[in-house]
């Protein structure tokens, strides 16, 4: 077959889960697939991470802003490159397509209330724009791929989604996020010593952030240790107006926000942690997750939506709504020496089942079992 594959945003520099998801997955169907043929549509961007091959042709396409890019742009280069098959991989679609289409189908939080504390145009235009098409497309789609049990289930009963007609295939992670010696240093230029508490949170209301501060403010009242916390992605006037919200001055010296940190970086800056904290209130998979297991970090996580699928029945499972709950959990792995090498080691061993060339082989068989 001629296989297009959607991979829109992955030529662009601050890279996050979608994008990393599909750039996994085409790598890997470069080493293993040599029977099809795919044709890769990117949006134009500087870090261009995925080369041609005799059987993977990156087709780098214009056409500005992203509807505008995936609505007329992607179907005009599906015609002329004449693939059999489109894999829309971002939870949206072109409305008009020549060509079957598959559609990852990651989850389904457009078809949830939006919070209404959530002030970034662009999560909220991106928010419309999938409530308006995914309903128009689904459909269309040959078949319907999604990333866990938890959310395989959400679609079918919220959307009406015909059983048979969904795909659940697990993600995976990268080899690079392994227990590792930083001969370099590099998570010296995010803080100065390792121990730290990580958390990746953003503005994003699901990621949690103000109450799992809330509970690091809590932590420090009780801790001796008082360890301080790298946070990635967020910025300093929204840290201000939770700071000031919530009367948690006592954190502003512990609190480091260098902003983006690179994927190559992560591996260290996870190794280096004492704990990372993935405290979200939904997620339809979770990387990050998998990622600190696979460092061999302990991982404090919440017991909703797909993240006890995800970590598993001993992960550390805490409500996300109470910020004691979470507090307690820091001071257990800071004063439970046992307690902390147990968890490191179910991570460890949890995380091993995940694999991105698993991901692929499913996506294959998937792909090979519509060629008729």
């Amino acid at each position: 077959m001629k296989i297009g594959i959607e991979a829109q945003r992955i030529f662009r520099s601050n890279k996050h889960g979608m994008d990393y998801v599909v750039l996994q997955e085409i790598k890997e169907l470069q080493q293993t697939d040599r029977a099809n043929e795919y044709f890769v549509f990117v949006a134009p961007g500087p870090d261009r991470c995925l080369e041609s091959t005799d059987n993977v042709h990156v087709v780098e396409i214009g056409g500005g802003f992203y509807p505008l890019w995936e609505q007329w742009s992607l179907p005009r280069a599906v015609r002329s490159t004449g693939v059999e098959l489109l894999h829309c991989t971002s939870n949206t679609a072109p409305l008009h397509c020549d060509v079957p289409l598959v559609l990852t189908l990651h989850d389904i939080i457009f078809m949830e209330p939006r919070d209404k504390h959530n002030r970034s145009l662009y999560q909220n235009m991106g928010w419309l724009y999938r409530r308006l098409v995914v309903p128009r497309i689904l459909p269309r789609c040959r078949r319907i791929i999604t990333v866990s049990r938890f959310e395989q289930q959400n679609i079918v009963s919220r959307l009406g989604i015909e059983p048979q007609r969904m795909a659940m295939i697990y993600n995976g992670y990268n080899e690079w996020f392994r227990p590792t010696v930083d001969t370099q240093q590099i998570y010296k230029r995010y803080m100065n010593d390792r121990g730290y508490i990580f958390f990746l949170g953003n503005t994003d209301p699901k990621k949690n952030t103000e109450r799992t501060l809330i509970a690091y403010s809590r932590y420090l009242e009780r801790s001796g240790v008082k360890r301080p916390l790298l946070m990635a992605d967020l910025d300093r006037e929204y840290l201000n107006g939770i700071i000031s919200r919530n009367g948690i001055g006592n954190i502003v010296p512990y609190i480091n926000i260098p902003g983006y940190i690179p994927n190559a970086d992560l591996p260290y800056v996870y190794n280096a942690a004492f704990c990372f904290l993935y405290t979200s209130l939904r997620e339809s998979f979770g990387i990050p997750l998998l990622e600190g297991m696979a460092c061999g970090v302990p991982v404090i996580t919440s017991n909703t939506s797909s993240m006890p699928e995800i970590g598993g029945d001993e992960a550390i499972l805490i409500d996300p709504t109470d910020a004691d709950a979470i507090a307690a959990e820091l001071l257990r792995l800071e004063a439970d020496s046992q307690y902390y090498a147990q968890k490191r080691k179910v991570g460890l061993e949890r995380a091993a089942i995940f694999s991105w060339k698993s991901t692929a082989r499913q996506l294959l068989d998937l792909y090979n079992s519509l060629n008729t």
